[in-house]
């Protein structure tokens, strides 16, 4: 089983790198469905976090995709509540359906593909700012990382195109994860044995997802099976 899943990490942090994220929402899932102990599942998927996110960061700034200054309004916020929520010691049976209800949205991301806008439009500082501390509590506070909240709010509101938002997902990801980890330590962070097999699969993963979601295209077939994942760990945290 340790095998299936150390496997499995290796594919979402491929598609989630290429897509600028650090597949936090992925992890989870997955833990959900080889039934990790919830005393694990948010340390380990931000931990994942941090070095898939900053690998997909690294790729896409490179590539020349990054904006300061539409990061900037959002992690002034996101940083202090991802710690603050990381910190909560939140009842397992509702960690369990909040975290469901964010996996539905992120199989809602997945599947959503919006065309490639060419004129964007600046966010509202203070709108910017508003939505990062909400994205960065419950980051901290379920282990996300906050790109499945961040990635569709600037794409449908047309503040950044798909490579821009990528871009700026990775970095906010990473700030968030590691804001979220400091908070987690502060409050007794624990982590599994084998944390250190999941943390070379999620490099693997990200080194190649990166390069490919920042130069070439992500490969859609994975994209829909990753999805139907993300949707039956919703259903099992949520149900069963």
């Amino acid at each position: 089983m340790e095998i299936a899943l150390i496997g499995c990490i290796v594919i979402v942090a491929f598609l989630y790198a290429s897509a600028g994220h650090g597949g936090a929402s992925g992890y989870l899932a997955l833990m959900a469905i080889f039934s990790i102990a919830p005393v694990y599942m948010k340390t380990s998927a931000l931990l994942l976090n941090v070095f898939v996110s900053l690998i997909a960061f690294a790729s896409y700034y490179k590539a020349g995709h990054f904006r300061w200054r539409l990061l900037l309004p959002f992690v002034i916020t996101s940083i202090p509540f991802a710690f603050v929520g990381a910190r909560l010691d939140i009842n397992p049976h509702l960690y369990k359906i909040v975290l469901g209800l964010l996996l539905f949205l992120a199989t809602f991301r997945m599947l959503y593909q919006p065309s490639d806008k060419k004129a964007t439009k600046a966010p509202s500082f203070m709108i910017a700012m508003a939505a990062g501390a909400v994205i960065g509590f419950f980051s901290g506070m379920t282990g996300i990382g906050g790109g499945i909240i961040l990635s569709p709010l600037l794409l449908l509101l047309n503040w950044a195109n798909i490579r821009e938002t990528a871009a700026v997902s990775a970095l906010f990801i990473f700030l968030n994860s590691v804001s979220g980890l400091v908070g987690a330590w502060h409050a007794e962070i624990t982590l599994p044995p084998n944390i250190i097999y999941w943390v070379m699969a999620g490099l693997t993963g990200g080194l190649a997802g990166a390069y490919w979601g920042s130069h070439r295209f992500p490969v859609k077939w994975l994209t829909y099976a990753l999805s139907m994942v993300l949707l039956i760990a919703g259903v099992k945290l949520l149900f069963v």
